[in-house]
């Protein structure tokens, strides 16, 4: 009984030690969280090029933020002190949108997702530890046992495309009741497989990881792109939102002036001068202004919410836009671009990360015809394999495994859809490049177009308003009937709006234009500005001084 109490004893113990291994190699779900994210993001960081703009805002939710990205506790506070103020500026809207808009998070997240695919493949070409172990206890009637059998070894893939694996293993019985050996036992072995002919070419082993690690990196500057996007439809948004408040006031100061207008009729009317049909024509000239008035407010009500959606802050968000920025541009104007559109074509060309993108996928499909026919190769490996064990026993074994291009019906097929794939993509090319020039020869037409246009509008007003100011003046003496006027001032309220309608135009025609070559960079609070040798801009992203060539 005491030789079956030790012998169950030291098997406890042995138990014991294997489940405090197990314990101890184990990490919790954060360790390994934290271990993903410094993994993905210094890669993302050893990719990320001077062009891309600011290393900032391309992290993902629950990672540690890079330190100049906006921060929750900043987007908190900028959206108290818009509750409290009421007004939201563009420099705002911005960080908000930033730091806040789900559809850039989703790019942020496909970023953060397919940089794991490619750690994931990248470790098929490091070294791969395994360990552990069993202990089983059995009885047949005859014979009882214990048996712990732990082993620790590693596989690896060489740039060669060697695969290299070894691995050390143990193995203690103890037989309990019964015949047979017990004790310590242990066992070493290795392999290695290396290919001669097919599949030995480092560029044909690594394709994989090369493709993968590519695939991020386009990602990196569709993340970049997007940013740049989200910026330019954030502060396009906010103008266009912005002229509807403009149309409301305008609409307002409509009323105002009938207002007055029907109390100046309603005089003359009552002094015998103007005939009573003309203060019931004014009348229900007011109240089709009031109706307008209405349906103005309603309508920026509306953009104003589909605006919110775009920053990610819910409808139910009060504050209205700050009416200052349309002010400012009326009162300083605008420039007369001058830019040259064929160096605008060129910067776009070069600079343009989605065409990039594109010129680099023609390699990758270059890359791929070279894999798919490595395939259709001989394949020759040498195999070595060794077994020694504790006992003193020993087996080696080498040789040569070879494969015949015999059947290469499905490598065959691989290689003919690559060298398809190639043509599609230079294709694919072509067009983009063929799309980016259409893009910005558009988005140059387009600002030519506004600048003029707002010049000759801006002139409508100043004539509506002298004309409205003289057949006033004239009606007060009885020169002209009460219809002249409401001419005059229905003439002035389109004007106004057709002006605000040219002077969006050009401030979105702008954004696309920088947005289109490439030019416009992303600050890190999340504003714009242009890059070195671009024009200047102020805060709110509005040209105010003379625009130079894109260089």
């Amino acid at each position: 009984m005491r030789s079956a109490f030790c012998k169950w004893g030291s098997t406890g113990w042995g138990l014991l030690l294997l489940a405090g291994v197990v314990l101890l190699a184990g990490c919790g779900p954060q360790s390994y969280k934290h271990d993903a994210d410094e993994q993905v993001y210094k890669f993302v960081d050893s990719k990320w090029e001077p062009e891309f703009g600011p290393r900032a805002n391309y992290r993902i939710t629950g990672t540690p933020p890079s330190p100049n990205d906006i921060d929750i506790e900043q987007v908190a506070r900028i959206e108290k002190v818009v509750s409290e103020t009421g007004i939201l500026t563009i420099p705002q809207a911005a960080t908000i949108a930033l730091a806040r808009n789900r559809d850039y998070h989703l790019q942020k997240e496909l970023l953060y997702t397919m940089t794991l695919d490619m750690r994931l493949i990248r470790h098929t070409y490091e070294m791969q530890f395994f360990g552990g172990g069993e202990a089983l206890y059995s009885n047949d009637g005859t014979n009882e046992r214990v048996v712990v059998e732990p082993n620790l070894g590693f596989n690896r893939l060489l740039a060669t495309g060697a695969a290299v694996g070894a691995s050390v293993g143990a193995r203690w019985a103890d037989i309990l009741m019964g015949l047979g050996d017990s004790g310590l036992s242990g066992v070493f072995g290795a392999s290695v497989v290396q290919p001669l002919l097919r599949g030995s070419n480092p560029r044909v082993v690594r394709e994989p990881l090369t493709q993968a690690e590519r695939s991020a990196l386009y990602q990196i500057r569709t993340v970049c792109r997007a940013r740049k996007l989200l910026v330019v439809s954030v502060v396009t948004q906010y103008h266009e939102t912005l002229e509807l408040l403009d149309m409301v006031r305008t609409a307002e100061s409509r009323v105002n002036s009938l207002v007055a207008l029907e109390n100046r009729v309603e005089k003359l009317v009552g002094a015998a001068r103007l005939p009573k049909e003309e203060l019931d024509q004014v009348r229900q000239e007011t109240l089709r202004a009031r109706d307008t008035h209405i349906l103005a407010v309603k309508e920026y009500e509306r953009f104003l919410d589909l605006f919110k959606i775009t920053l990610g802050v819910p409808p139910t968000m009060e504050f209205d836009l700050d009416v200052r920025v349309f002010d400012a541009l009326k009162a300083k104007g605008i420039p007369y671009p001058e830019f040259s559109l064929d160096e605008a074509v060129e910067s776009a060309l070069v600079r343009r990360l989605d065409l990039t993108n594109n010129a680099d996928m023609v390699i990758d499909a270059q890359r791929a015809v070279y894999v798919a026919a490595d395939g259709l190769r001989t394949g020759l490996s040498v195999v070595g394999k060794t077994r020694i064990e504790t006992n003193g026993d020993k087996t080696t074994t080498a040789g040569v495994a070879l494969d015949l291009p015999l059947d290469r019906v499905a490598e065959q097929d691989l290689y003919a859809k690559a060298l398809v794939t190639l043509n599609q993509r230079e294709r694919e090319y072509g067009l983009t490049a063929d799309t980016v020039r259409m893009e910005v020869r558009e988005a140059h037409r387009k600002l030519l177009e506004a600048a003029e246009r707002y010049q000759v509008l801006s002139e409508g007003v100043d004539l509506a308003q002298k004309r409205v100011e003289d057949t006033f003046e004239l009606l007060r003496y009885g020169r002209v009937s009460s219809r002249r006027v409401l001419t005059a001032l229905e003439h002035l309220y389109d004007a106004r709006n057709e002006a605000a309608d040219a002077l969006t135009d050009y401030v979105v025609a702008t954004l696309n234009f920088y947005r289109d070559t490439e030019v416009l960079q992303v600050r890190p609070d999340g504003m714009w500005e242009l890059g070195a040798g671009a024009i200047p801009v102020v805060r709110t992203g509005i040209l105010t001084e003379k625009t130079s060539q894109v260089r």
